[in-house]
């Protein structure tokens, strides 16, 4: 999963980047714009007639997001004060109206986060996820989670004072991120491959000590007792991400969300639409389940609060793995995006860890994954995600 980091810096400074046509009247937008500096959305706007505004892209053909389908997001720059209009444009030109990204620091306040939301419904945006994070001692059951929880709630509060509704975060006793590896696949595209044997003989790091499952599922029974109550009241669901890399043991300490089997545990301990997971299909088939089986079981339950949706090669299960193309894994990505349909899921669907393409060497890549990509990795995956929505609404509509 990407972290706020890479959320934040995979939109920023991509005005480098070459630019897809923006609308139809993009040849006299160039020819008024000599400099070709970017124009705000508000100005290439202005110049589309009002018989045209809103309706040139939605034609009859082709079923579109709605109220009661999944939504596919992009992420944003969600900074305070972030420069947006690029970013704005360069996703609605996608389809896309659903976006998501790293939250500031905690505690958030309603004065942090109302100008972003604001900002992105003048557009016809929706900020649908904010990830929380900054709560270690909370992690490891040390004096302070008590202070750091109230920041936490504070946070949960005034995400749904302005409207945001999913909060996602993680809960890792230590991520295994030494494991991951550039691999090259098709073309010299850019993929990340994963190998536990790189991790597994790692001594534990001072800051963070050895934890066993128990005394995690202690601190994360915590948490939630805590801010879930919160979550409720006002009006939001948590989503956890699952432990990715899932290996079994990360420099000594193990983790809660490794298996199929934690995930179950974690919406057990508070039955609560808001305690849910990130439902991640890859994740799910690094650990050698089904993703359709297990997305039933979740989206059954309206626990999948969040989606991550990409599809990895698996050599071994939860050991050696390669996140390459949307199109080219282990998962069956529309049996999933049928799957997610068929459960009434709502909310949104990120095509996450696109891969590396020339285009975007070419202006560099802000990822920290290894042969990780940039923005036109993001736009194939994108593309394709939503084929897979379009088709499953198709083939819904013939079923019914």
């Amino acid at each position: 999963m990407l972290s706020s980091f890479s959320r934040r810096a995979l939109l920023k400074g991509i005005a480098s980047s070459a630019a897809l046509p923006v609308l139809l009247h993009e040849q006299s937008v160039a020819a008024q714009n000599p400099a070709n500096q970017p124009e705000s959305l508000a100005q290439i706007e202005a110049q589309v007639p009002d018989s045209k505004r809103g309706k040139w892209w939605l034609g009859h053909g082709m079923p579109q997001e709605g109220p009661n389908t999944p939504k596919i997001a992009a992420p944003i720059d969600a900074r305070r004060g972030a420069d947006l209009t690029l970013a704005i444009r360069r996703v609605k030109q996608l389809g896309v109206t659903h976006l998501l990204g790293g939250g500031p620091r905690i505690p958030w306040t309603v004065d942090d986060l109302q100008p972003l939301v604001s900002q992105l419904k003048e557009h016809g945006m929706v900020l649908g996820n904010l990830m929380i994070a900054g709560f270690p001692n909370t992690l490891y059951g040390r004096p302070g989670r008590d202070e750091e929880i109230e920041k936490v709630k504070q946070s949960i509060d005034a995400a749904g004072k302005v409207g945001i509704p999913v909060v996602e975060y993680n809960f890792y006793a230590h991520r295994a991120i030494e494991g991951y590896f550039g691999e090259i696949g098709r073309g010299g595209a850019g993929l990340t491959g994963m190998d536990y044997n790189r991790v597994k003989n790692l001594p534990p790091l001072p800051e963070e000590g050895t934890h066993t499952l128990e005394q995690m599922w202690a601190n994360i029974t915590y948490f939630l007792k805590a801010v879930i109550p919160t979550a409720e009241k006002a009006n939001v669901r948590l989503a956890l991400h699952p432990n990715d890399p899932p290996v079994p043991l990360s420099r000594g300490s193990q983790q809660i969300m490794a298996t199929v089997e934690g995930w179950k545990h974690l919406i057990s301990i508070i039955d609560s639409p808001s305690n849910g997971i990130t439902f991640d299909c890859g994740v799910t088939r690094e650990t050698g389940n089904d993703p359709v089986e297990v997305c039933r079981y979740f989206g059954t339950r309206d626990r999948i609060n969040h989606v991550h949706y990409r599809n990895p090669t698996i050599f071994t299960p939860y050991v050696n793995y390669v996140e390459g193309f949307i199109d080219e894994g282990d998962v069956n990505m529309l049996a999933v995006m049928q799957e997610l349909v068929r459960v009434g899921y709502t909310r949104e669907v990120y095509p996450e860890h696109e891969r590396a393409l020339d285009a975007d060497r070419e202006v560099g890549i802000p990822n920290q994954y290894p042969q990780g990509g940039g923005y036109t990795g993001m736009v194939f995956d994108i593309a394709y995600a939503k084929a897979m929505l379009q088709a499953s609404l198709i083939l819904r509509a013939k079923q019914a």
